[in-house]
């Protein structure tokens, strides 16, 4: 099994198999517009400029389950990441990314890439645990994704990687892609 068996609808409505994917160096991520991470598309857009044509594609799924941080309509979405980050890579329609609601793609994601810990030597790592310490405990529990920005890599053949927790940077995953284009 691999992310090509599964399918997700754009933010516009289309219905897309990951298969189209095929080939290329992944980045999906679960993304919310008013997340105190939110200012990290503007780094998956660097990215993505600068490794797309070496084969580089970065999918977003905005979901509203952590904090109602994306409580926007798909269309309200798509504007916001155009206007504020001037996002030109593939965004999907809002989804579930944990629990029994979760999509498929997410549900399979947390198998093949499973919750390691935040790197609590880092503030914005503490900051994190702590707030889901405090307020959503549930949160921290099994292997599902904790917040917004969870981002997975996913090599040419459709295979998780490696799983970047919301408090690594996009750039942190910079050498991780290199080595896959």
């Amino acid at each position: 099994m691999s992310i090509y068996d599964f399918s997700a609808k754009t933010i516009e409505g289309q219905e897309v198999s990951l298969e189209n994917f095929k080939g290329k160096v992944l980045i999906i991520a679960n993304t919310a517009s008013k997340c105190g991470f939110t200012p990290q598309y503007a780094d998956l857009q660097k990215l993505y400029e600068k490794y797309k044509d070496q084969g580089l594609e970065i999918l977003a799924f905005p979901c509203n389950q952590f904090g109602e941080q994306e409580p926007g309509s798909n269309s309200e979405v798509k504007t916001f990441c155009q206007i504020n980050y001037g996002v030109d890579f593939q965004v999907f329609e809002k989804v579930d990314v944990k629990g029994a609601e979760a999509h498929p793609l997410f549900k399979y994601l947390t198998v093949e890439a499973p919750f390691k810990g935040f790197d609590k030597s880092t503030p914005m790592g503490k900051i994190l645990y702590n707030v889901l310490s405090e307020k959503y405990p549930e949160n921290l529990v099994g292997d599902s994704i904790k917040w917004n920005f969870t981002k997975f890599l996913i090599d040419r053949e459709g295979k998780v990687v490696k799983r970047f927790e919301p408090t690594s940077e996009p750039f942190d995953m910079e050498e991780d892609i290199k080595k896959l284009l």
